[in-house]
């Protein structure tokens, strides 16, 4: 019966979402209330119990994305996201022209959120198919198979940061993991792919953004400065989780336990971007304080919808349905993995976000973790996977390749919905092959 009631409040959250039009975290909250309502939790105690979920997730993950939205916000008005898609262009050439542009997504998309980075890479797309008399879509697809890829899968992003925060993953290791298998994913899904797509044509060629806006007009940061600057979180991530690998050290361990931390890293990226990209770019420290108080509003709705499943999720702990479900789920003869897969996808695929998709997968999923000793790690990534199905008409992201690549429904069917579809595929069927060459 508990399973019965949950499953129906999942389905009247995507109703509230999809179809009644609802702001997605009032739709977590009044949902989170009803699932404890009706699971039997006392009505006095529910309150509380929906502000606990709220702050236990908030307090998690709040620091990363600001942090993380901040970053990504100097690294565009700076010029540096600028400076690094023109050298690797350069580096690239004509003949290939679609691996530079996959390549710059892909080092652009990981500190910038999804949004930000297209409409900030859609105008660098639009010159190239320009200068080289060449299909925006075929030009495209690599890049924007990146941007969505590095969205799904890698921190610091919003649904594989709460993503690790509810599975208790190790954040750097779902980074190193992630970049292991993005690489096959868009290559196959972003440049393979892209061959199909050369005869779609755009209905004209109007040109609606200009990539030189920039606030520094002056002094742009040299390639390595910007590289090193946008990039500096998965560094140090990366680098925090690989060496206890390779030292029992103690005083090493722990520099790397507190450093490693997400938030400490995030803060010490956003200190240095301040100063490399900022400050040594001569312009002043309030300027740059304009540009982050911009970015906080902008993730400020972000923020409150992954707290918002928070709620939802502990009302599932405190009720004690997910113990339920995981007698439910274990008597299913699938693997967790292809099981998380396949729930994030439907649920994708019902209400558009790829966020909302992983985080009510997540909350369900949770329990599993304490019965099969599967790596959390891997659950994060196949969820982020599945998340990314089919993205259609009720997903804003396509709505945004059509109207700026100006091109029919059918053909975003043919181009958009494809290559996301494929990358969730190949998602799931490279953590299988990274489980099986660990475990």
């Amino acid at each position: 019966m508990s399973i019965l009631i949950l499953t129906a409040c999942i389905a009247f959250l995507i109703i509230q979402i999809a179809w009644l039009k609802i702001n997605p975290f009032i739709a977590f909250i009044i949902t989170a209330l009803l699932a404890g309502l009706f699971l039997g939790l006392p009505i006095n105690t529910l309150p509380q119990t929906v502000q606990k979920g709220l702050g236990e997730m908030l307090g998690s993950i709040t620091l990363i994305i600001v942090f993380g939205t901040c970053i990504g916000k100097l690294t565009v008005s700076s010029g540096a996201a600028n400076v690094i898609a023109k050298t690797v262009m350069g580096w690239t050439g004509r003949k290939y022209v679609r691996l530079g542009l996959m390549i710059t997504g892909f080092i652009v998309g990981i500190p910038l959120f999804y949004s930000v980075g297209f409409v900030l890479l859609v105008p660098l797309i639009f010159s190239v198919a320009h200068q080289f008399k060449l299909s925006k879509v075929y030009l495209g697809i690599p890049m924007l198979a990146s941007l969505s890829v590095a969205h799904g899968f890698l921190p610091p992003h919003p649904s594989p940061m709460a993503l690790s925060s509810i599975l208790n993953a190790n954040i750097g290791l779902v980074l190193v993991y992630g970049i292991i298998i993005a690489i096959p994913t868009i290559f196959i899904a972003g440049l393979l792919f892209s061959n199909l797509l050369k005869n779609i044509k755009s209905k004209s060629d109007h040109e609606i953004l200009n990539t030189e806006e920039v606030v520094n007009h002056g002094k742009l940061p040299g390639f390595s400065l910007s590289l090193f600057s946008a990039l500096f979180p998965v560094f140090g991530l990366t680098i925090t989780s690989i060496v206890p690998f390779f030292t029992k050290n103690e005083t090493a361990l722990n520099i790397c336990k507190t450093v490693g931390e997400p938030s400490m890293i995030m803060l010490i990226s956003l200190l240095i971007c301040t100063y490399t990209l900022g400050i040594k770019m001569n312009r002043s420290i309030t300027s740059v304080m304009d540009d982050y108080a911009i970015a906080i509003k902008d993730v400020a709705l972000i923020v409150l919808i992954v707290g918002g499943a928070g709620s939802l999720k502990e009302v599932m702990i405190v009720s004690g349905v997910n113990e339920t479900i995981v007698d439910a789920l274990t008597q299913i003869n699938i693997h967790p993995y292809l099981l998380a897969w396949i729930m994030a996808a439907i649920i994708r695929v019902c209400v558009g976000s790829a966020t909302a998709a992983g985080l009510m997968t997540a909350s369900v999923l949770l329990p599993l973790l304490q019965t099969t000793g599967l790596d959390p790690n891997l659950l994060v990534l196949s969820v982020g996977a599945g998340s990314l199905m089919c993205s259609h008409v009720n997903d804003p992201g396509f709505w945004m390749f059509k109207e700026y690549f100006n091109i029919s429904l059918k053909d975003t069917f043919k181009s958009w919905t494809v290559m996301e579809s494929l990358v969730s595929v190949l998602g799931i069927v490279f953590v299988f092959i990274l489980n099986s060459i660990i475990h």
